[in-house]
């Protein structure tokens, strides 16, 4: 008989509950929980300053770089995510992930250092982008309360979507407390159900949703914007070559049923 695959609140407390009862080994237990304790500290300095930076439309990070050079400064910021991003995402990308931990504990720990980097990378993007000073409108009254709801909705699609790929992945929990545990890391399945039953690219069209309603626009929200939302369109077909080398037949089945991006309606979005 077919056993249901677990969900991914089953698989992230069964992980949690192993860490108590993981083997001996000193020196292996304080590196994972080093790798961990930075990783998800990081990783919530990054969701914090995206939340905060993108409500105010860019105009609340740290960076103080003279113009002109601020643009070039920030459009360097922009493009080394997306970029970073799908390089280590790539079979190259694995290869430099490697140099970030010993050789015995490198393909372990590759969760919990790509989520690290990541982290970095999106901080350093919203924490260090140099404002131009410049707003075109600030939402007021109603506008203002509709905004940030639909804002708040936006970042619960990203967390419940992030949920539904798998947390344990997601927040790079997997990598250390599979150290921590000495077993090797047990990846998901290809994540057909909760809004990835509805469409493949829950993620990246929740992230491009949080970019588009923010209450306060300025010229740096609408290049930021329109430049990541690009990187949500056109990176996940990247992603499903990889899926489809991968998962082969079953992919492809899950592709026909399923829309790219945008929710099928009355036999539309159909790839």
């Amino acid at each position: 008989m077919h056993q249901p695959s677990p969900t991914p609140l089953d698989r992230l407390i069964a992980l949690f509950i192993g860490n108590f009862s993981a083997p001996r080994g000193v020196r292996r237990i304080l590196v994972a929980l080093l790798y961990g304790g930075v990783c998800h500290a990081i990783f919530a300095v990054a969701v914090i300053a995206m939340i905060v930076v993108m409500y105010t439309g860019m105009t609340a990070s740290f960076g103080r770089v003279p113009a002109p050079w601020s643009w070039a400064a920030n459009l360097l910021l922009v493009l080394q995510f997306p970029l970073g991003h799908s390089l280590l995402l790539s079979k190259r990308g694995r290869r430099i992930i490697s140099l970030f931990a010993k050789n015995a504990h490198a393909a372990t720990l590759q969760t919990t250092i790509f989520a690290t980097v990541a982290s970095v990378q999106l901080s350093l993007l919203f924490l260090f982008w140099t404002p131009s000073g410049i707003v075109w409108w600030v939402a007021e009254g109603e506008t203002k309360w509709v905004l940030t709801g639909l804002y708040a909705c936006s970042w619960g699609l990203l967390m419940k979507a992030s949920y539904d790929a798998g947390a344990d992945v997601q927040s790079g929990a997997l990598g250390w407390m599979s150290l921590l545990q000495k077993i090797k890391p047990n990846y998901p399945d290809m994540p057909t159900t909760g809004l990835f039953a509805i469409i493949r690219q829950p993620i990246y069209l929740s992230f491009a949703l949080t970019l588009w309603t923010v209450p306060v626009w300025t010229p740096d929200q609408l290049v930021l914007s329109t430049i990541l939302t690009a990187y949500c369109v056109l990176a996940p077909r990247f992603k499903e070559r990889r899926f489809q080398a991968r998962f082969g037949a079953e992919f492809e089945h899950y592709r026909t049923k399923t829309p790219y991006m945008l929710p099928r309606i009355g036999g539309l979005n159909r790839d």
